[in-house]
C-alpha cells in the first residue's frame, strides 16, 4: 500500500480543518461552558441548567463573579456518571 501526494490546490469542496482544541476533553471545548452551553449539549431550556444547579442534581458548575460557568472536564465526568448509573439500574 502507498500513499499519493497530490500537487495542486486543494478542492474547494473540502471542510475547513477542524479546531484541535474541540477533541480536547472528551470532544467538549477547551473553555468553560455557559449555561446557554449546557441547554444546548442537552437539549434543554436554560432555565432547567438552573434547575439542575439549585437542586444539585445536574454537572456541577462554579460561579465567577455573578456568572455561572461549567468545567468540561467536570460534564464529561457527569456524563459519564450519568451513564453508568443507568447501565446498573437496567
Amino acid at each position: 500500500m502507498s500513499l499519493q501526494l497530490t500537487e495542486g490546490p486543494v478542492s474547494a469542496t473540502a471542510p475547513p480543518p477542524a479546531d484541535p482544541r474541540a477533541t480536547l476533553r472528551g470532544g467538549l471545548p477547551d473553555r468553560y461552558l455557559t449555561p446557554d452551553d449546557i441547554a444546548e449539549m442537552f437539549e434543554v431550556p436554560k432555565e432547567t441548567v438552573y434547575q439542575w444547579r439549585k437542586k444539585r442534581t445536574g454537572p456541577p458548575g462554579f460561579r465567577i463573579g455573578k456568572h455561572v460557568r461549567y468545567d468540561p472536564a467536570d460534564v464529561r465526568a457527569y456524563i459519564v456518571q450519568r451513564k453508568n448509573a443507568e447501565h446498573e439500574a437496567a
